[in-house]
């Protein structure tokens, strides 16, 4: 499907037809038009378009109030795709998904040591090529490609400013993969897509409020959406929470600055601490996991060591519940969020980070509500990201405004 393809789906009218019939899953020309106070010539006049194009296919005939049986409308599920990339610090995710948003297959990629702009955009190419051949009639109907960019993304341009731990800048990702592919590019902060994807499968009556979703890994950012918007803020800052500073003695960050959250609370900072405590001579089931090679200790060798009772690595993944605390405590009283949900590797710890998490802002938020925050990890895991970015072409294809 072709760049214009997509701007032609996205006039209002078309739009408000098409997120009706997403939203109610199967509806008539009868009732779109009495939802959207278009004319019933209009509906049918858009929505003929709609089936020719192979976007909307009639289904069965629904109940009849008097006269004869309407012909319901869905949305043509398996006819076209979208393609979604979460590009992290050491790793591609990617997923392919249908118009609903939902996932067919995904890959995941390891990012090389060595990294530039030009090697980033080549392998984001490689990734693409490999799942659209997977499913060989997406070459010709694919709607878009939504890609989540860890760092400071500009969102009108599709570039991403700067990714911090992989010390990219002004990387044009968008035009890149706009003249390779010709279709509609979307690139976001790898956070805020993850914010959207969320919020995508939230019932739409319950989109009010609002939401922040925590993506913690490598980095750590936020996503901010407020009835059903993302927040960017005035320079596409908006969520960067791993860039507060939270001890103005610590570590050095990625940034440049000092005492980051993320310094203290990223699966990088978890294995830092853990090779810390070891070079104390701490007494630990990691050694006996690594047989003493250091260099293989992650984060997730420190899960997987508390999974079996080590008490150095249940104490280090609670002490890094307890720095997320004072970050999202900060946070509520900033934003006094409906509620907050945590993703990326980090939360595979769940229990582990969850107690020292709620403990603290149990103790540290001002007031009762504050302290009752509701606060639970996402059910999308690892693609969570990959999955939002997604969404990211989906949610503008679907937006009246």
């Amino acid at each position: 499907m072709q760049k214009g393809s997509f701007q032609w789906m996205k006039s209002i009218n078309k739009t408000m037809i098409l997120n009706k019939i997403r939203v109610c899953g199967s509806i008539s020309r009868a009732q779109i038009a009495k939802d959207t106070k278009l004319t019933p010539p209009t509906v049918s006049s858009i929505v003929k378009e709609l089936i020719e194009e192979g976007i909307v296919i009639e289904s069965q005939q629904g109940q009849s109030n008097g006269g004869r049986k309407p012909t319901m409308l869905v949305l043509n599920e398996q006819g076209f795709y979208v393609l979604g990339l979460d590009v992290g610090p050491v790793k591609i995710r990617t997923v392919i998904c249908n118009i609903n948003g939902e996932v067919l297959s995904n890959h995941i990629r390891n990012l090389p040591s060595r990294i530039t702009n030009d090697i980033l955009l080549d392998l984001l190419k490689e990734e693409i090529h490999f799942m659209l051949n997977r499913f060989p009639d997406s070459h010709r109907q694919l709607i878009g490609i939504g890609i989540g960019m860890h760092g400071v993304v500009d969102v009108k341009q599709g570039n991403c400013l700067f990714a911090p731990n992989l010390q990219l800048r002004n990387i044009p990702i968008q035009e890149e993969l706009e003249n390779h592919f010709q279709v509609t590019v979307k690139v976001e902060n790898d956070a805020r897509v993850m914010a959207l994807g969320e919020t995508w499968f939230v019932n739409e009556h319950k989109k009010n409020g609002t939401i922040v979703t925590l993506n913690i890994g490598q980095g750590i950012g936020a996503g901010i959406v407020v009835e059903g918007r993302l927040i960017h803020g005035e320079h596409n800052l908006a969520g960067e929470i791993g860039h507060m500073s939270i001890d103005l003695s610590g570590h050095k960050c990625s940034c440049g600055n000092f005492g980051c959250l993320q310094t203290f609370a990223s699966g990088s900072a978890i294995k830092e601490r853990a090779l810390k405590e070891l070079s104390m001579g701490k007494d630990s089931l990691l050694l006996d996991i690594v047989k003493s090679d250091l260099t293989k200790i992650e984060a997730k060798t420190v899960y997987e060591a508390a999974c079996k009772s080590d008490q150095l690595s249940i104490d280090l993944l609670h002490n890094t519940g307890i720095y997320l605390g004072i970050g999202i405590t900060n946070l509520i009283h900033l934003l006094n969020p409906t509620k907050i949900i945590l993703a990326g590797g980090v939360t595979n710890a769940g229990d582990f980070i969850l107690k020292g998490i709620r403990d603290t802002v149990a103790g540290r938020a001002l007031t009762q509500d504050a302290k009752s925050t509701e606060i639970v990890i996402s059910k999308l895991g690892e693609f969570s990201a990959a999955i939002g970015s997604a969404v990211l072409v989906l949610e503008d294809l679907f937006s009246v405004s």
